[in-house]
């Protein structure tokens, strides 16, 4: 089949790896895949067999008018550009795609790659999309029922499917682990990530264990590695805190690492703490709207804390520090519950859907 992925520009983030993760999986399959993008920022691998094409429109200056008008032009100028279907990622993205594809008689799949209940800056926009376009594509994925419930009152055809993970499962019991708290996101997104919250929390939990170190790992383009950086200094725990900026080798990193902790105050189906998991880590969420609930049963695989309870937090990852029974036994039942993110099994499930189509 012709797949084409549509989404803003292949930066670092959750929803382009997931993104990267299906097509170079469905391109294996035999699929015809391309990814077309509006921005040509790529920070991640492509299968060599998927084109990658960058549309752009410099002569329109709204943003939205310019993605339509670029992917309008590009489909209409030659048929033989038209995919059996189309998928967009995230809300904006597939605003621009369902208008065009619509018109143009292609099949369109528009996947959320968050919770409903959390909006961009463009917030007016956002809304209107989903109450009043995402009715026009012919299906829309979400992560979680959370979602599947409240897309269910503006469209009949929502699917839920879940995020791949790709990683392959790590043993613990034949893993030489660090003492190390592991947290992963943008520096930049530090108030949705939590770090902010983090950090204070980590304070006497880091002077009692002189031991541990907690590792952030995530880039910075803006102030948030300098907002962070002052925070750790206000709090006199320079020495064992480290942030790592990208990393190439994460899944060695979660490998090697004891304890994850999820501080977001929101979320869609965490990506990290999935792989996390699945390398046998001992993983601390809150429970927050929405992902963790999805994927931790609590006390069995991991543990579950009230939505922004510092201080319940605190104790969970105290305990587990402290416990290392407790530790090992939920680092070690930890990647079971990966086996329905495989990405295998996830890619089967869209080309399923896809067939649907056909």
């Amino acid at each position: 089949m012709k797949i084409d992925f549509i989404i803003t520009s292949l930066r670092r983030g959750g929803a382009e790896r997931v993104l990267v993760t299906l097509a170079n999986n469905l391109v294996l399959r035999g699929n015809n895949v391309r990814v077309l993008t509006f921005k040509d920022a790529i920070e991640y691998e492509l299968n060599e067999k998927i084109q990658h094409l960058f549309l752009e429109e410099k002569n329109i200056k709204n943003q939205t008018l310019s993605y339509t008008y670029a992917l309008f032009k590009f489909y209409k100028n030659n048929k033989h550009n038209k995919p059996n279907v189309a998928i967009s990622f995230m809300t904006q993205t597939s605003l621009s795609a369902i208008l065009v594809c619509k018109l143009l008689g292609i099949k369109i799949i528009a996947s959320e790659h968050t919770n409903h209940t959390r909006t961009s800056t463009n917030k007016s926009l956002v809304v209107f999309t989903r109450k009043h376009l995402y009715k026009y594509a012919n299906f829309i994925t979400v992560l979680t029922k959370y979602d599947f419930d409240y897309y269910k009152n503006y469209t009949k055809n929502v699917i839920v499917m879940p995020n791949p993970c790709s990683f392959k499962l790590s043993e613990s019991k034949n893993t030489s682990k660090e003492k190390v708290i592991l947290a992963i996101g943008g520096l930049d997104k530090y108030n949705i990530k939590g770090f902010d919250n983090l950090l204070p929390i980590m304070k006497p939990i880091l002077d009692k264990h002189k031991d541990w170190k907690i590792k952030i790992v995530g880039n910075s383009n803006n102030d948030g590695l300098t907002f962070l950086n002052n925070l750790v200094e206000e709090l006199g725990i320079k020495n064992q805190v480290i942030f790592t900026g990208l990393a190439n080798n994460i899944q060695s990193m979660m490998k090697s690492s004891e304890i994850f902790v999820l501080s977001s105050r929101t979320e869609g189906l965490p990506m990290a703490l999935i792989e996390c998991m699945s390398q046998s880590m001992c993983c601390v969420a809150y429970d927050c709207v929405s992902g963790p609930s999805d994927i931790i049963t609590h006390n069995v695989d991991g543990l579950l804390v009230e939505n922004q309870n510092k201080n319940m937090m605190q104790k969970h990852i105290t305990k587990v520090i402290e416990d290392e029974n407790l530790r090992l036994r939920l680092s070690e039942n930890a990647n079971k519950i990966t086996s329905k993110f495989d990405v295998e099994l996830i890619c089967d499930k869209w080309e399923k859907l896809i067939l649907e189509l056909q």
